[in-house]
């Protein structure tokens, strides 16, 4: 079982940080499980074994706790800091790390399902969509980040790096990310992930190397 978002971070000790780490923990499983519409307050609240009123204390609508815990979901897997531009070392190797690691973020149970629920409940709330597109337009992908230092150190010919890193993004979710949330494909295994990185970051620099 993948770790909860907020997992990643040190564990808890106040009281007050304990049940909102439970709340979150709570409401992932709720969302996986049943979706966003059919997930309630209620039900996170049962769950994680607190009052509603307490779960309404740290998060003031079921809005704003599917959106706390993708934000915070995308923050752990897309740490630009954890993946910097290096300018003393081969582009080649850099960009592998950086589509490992995307990789390993979309082959998480937790995120795979989460995508979905998002999907689903951005159909039916054009508001909630609305909401989760400026979340994510708020935080700078790593991956973007790294293209945008390295064209700035004239290390690849590109005048749009979002847009180049768009695109490399692209070629990665195109094998392993839409197929599997859109079409129940199973996962890629540990080789088939591989070959993505590789080809994805080849198809890449020969564009804009």
């Amino acid at each position: 079982m993948a770790a909860r978002p907020e997992a990643r971070l040190d564990a808890p000790t106040r009281l007050t940080d304990r049940k909102r780490a439970a709340i979150v923990d709570a409401a992932v499983a709720e969302f996986r499980a049943a979706g966003f519409e059919a997930t309630s307050m209620d039900r996170v609240a049962a769950r994680a074994g607190v009052s509603k009123r307490t779960v309404y204390n740290h998060f003031p609508s079921k809005d704003a706790l599917f959106l706390h815990i993708v934000d915070t979901m995308m923050a752990s897997g897309g740490d630009e800091q954890a993946t910097p531009y290096r300018a003393d070392a081969p582009l080649r190797g850099q960009l592998l790390e950086l589509v490992r690691r995307k990789l390993r973020l979309l082959h998480e149970p937790d995120f795979a399902d989460l995508a979905r629920v998002a999907i689903v409940a951005g159909l039916h709330s054009p508001d909630l969509a609305r909401q989760l597109v400026e979340l994510l337009g708020q935080r700078e992908h790593a991956m973007t980040a790294w293209v945008r230092a390295a064209a700035a150190d004239g290390r690849l010919a590109t005048k749009d790096p979002a847009f180049a890193a768009t695109q490399l993004e692209s070629l990665v979710k195109g094998a392993a990310f839409w197929p599997q949330v859109a079409m129940g494909q199973p996962p890629l295994t540990e080789a088939q992930q591989a070959a993505v990185a590789e080809s994805a970051v080849e198809m890449f620099l020969a564009r804009y190397g």
